[in-house]
């Protein structure tokens, strides 16, 4: 199969589709790899290091798209990338569908066969593809939180971890899954007061045994979670919906009682945001303030540390694309359930449910296309 990276153009995007170690287990494995020019410049890896591991170096973007039977990225395709898809190809990257019906409608458009890494699923339940980004953005959450609450960035001017005679910052974490459960536990190093929110009474019981007493684990109601949103220095929204867009937890009214200067990060910003004032924001803009309270809702928060979230994303992804490209898309999903939910788009149809329900499209069974 010939595959092509193109290099990623959102907003201060520095990841990069496939490592030159990814792209020489593809070419072990008999396939033929095309890099755009720089594509992996971001992390450190020159067009001469993609070339000792096999790969041909393509001048442009529309090279790639031309020649490749499969296109691996990171990021979902900007609008001048779909616009060169082709039916029958295959895409596969993060999509989150379910808050942009624009690249929906392109990607029905196209014609292609469209597999989200945030969709696929593993034995447990989990979402293994979406797992080691999830962990970095949880961890850079902290991290941004703690920067936005300087004066000079808008925030009330507090430290996480306080000093001795001075209270600490208090965090509260809506959600204790992934991106919740790394967030808690840098904020509990930098000693911050942290309280995690969570639904599920199993995961509830997991992060109280986790945490002991370093983090304060709550039930989450409306009531609980706007007691603690008023008093909070940082929120961090940590809510994850498979597929469909994210819940609006935080509403105005909510907003309005905090106070000023305190910090809202939406993580879950790809999938349309947790907090009813977010918008995606870039690493170029990061932050805005609505009712004084600094929002930071980057929509590509790993791409800031492209090296580690490059190989992180790579160690989960490359099996599956190893299996797409020895097998074909049809039999790779065949043989593996989990991977068979990561098609959301194919051949003009939407075979993911929860984009299909939220943006009004017939939801068709990815199982039709498998006969």
């Amino acid at each position: 199969m010939k595959i092509g990276v193109p290099k990623e153009i959102k907003n201060h995007e520095y990841r990069v589709g496939l490592t030159p170690e990814s792209v020489a287990e593809l070419i072990a494995n008999g396939h033929e790899l095309y890099v755009e020019t720089n594509a992996g410049e971001g992390i450190g890896a020159a067009n001469e290091v993609y070339e000792q591991a096999g790969a041909k170096i393509l001048s442009s973007a529309k090279d790639v798209f031309d020649i490749a039977d499969m296109i691996v990225k990171v990021k979902e395709p900007q609008a001048n990338e779909r616009a060169m898809l082709k039916p029958g190809q295959i895409l596969y990257t993060y999509l989150h569908l379910a808050p942009d019906p624009e690249q929906t409608k392109d990607l029905v458009d196209s014609g292609a066969v469209c597999i989200a890494y945030e969709t696929v699923t593993d034995d447990a339940g989990g979402l293994p593809l979406l797992k080691p980004m999830s962990q970095v953005a949880g961890r850079m959450s902290i991290q941004a939180g703690a920067a936005a609450l300087e004066k000079a960035h808008g925030g009330r001017g507090v430290l996480m971890g306080g000093v001795p005679g001075v209270l600490p910052a208090k965090v509260v974490v809506v959600g204790g899954g992934v991106v919740g459960f790394n967030a808690a536990q840098m904020a509990v190093g930098m000693h911050a007061d942290v309280t995690i929110l969570d639904r599920n009474p199993a995961q509830l019981e997991r992060l109280s045994n986790h945490f002991e007493a370093s983090a304060k684990v709550v039930y989450s109601t409306k009531a609980a979670l706007e007691d603690l949103v008023k008093e909070a220095d940082l929120v961090i929204g940590a809510v994850l919906v498979p597929g469909a867009a994210a819940p609006k937890l935080v509403n105005r009214e909510m907003l309005k009682t905090m106070q000023p200067g305190a910090v809202l990060v939406d993580v879950a910003i790809d999938q349309g945001g947790c907090f009813e004032t977010s918008k995606a924001t870039t690493h170029a803009d990061p932050a805005y303030i609505i009712d004084d309270v600094v929002h930071y809702c980057v929509a590509n928060m790993p791409g800031a540390v492209a090296r580690t979230s490059t190989y992180a994303l790579n160690n989960a992804t490359l099996h599956h694309a190893v299996q797409i490209a020895n097998k074909g898309w049809k039999q790779a999903l065949k043989d593996d359930a989990h991977l068979k939910n990561g098609l959301n788009v194919c051949d003009g149809k939407v075979t993911c449910a929860p984009v299909a329900r939220d943006l009004g499209y017939d939801f068709v069974s990815a199982d039709t296309f498998l006969i």
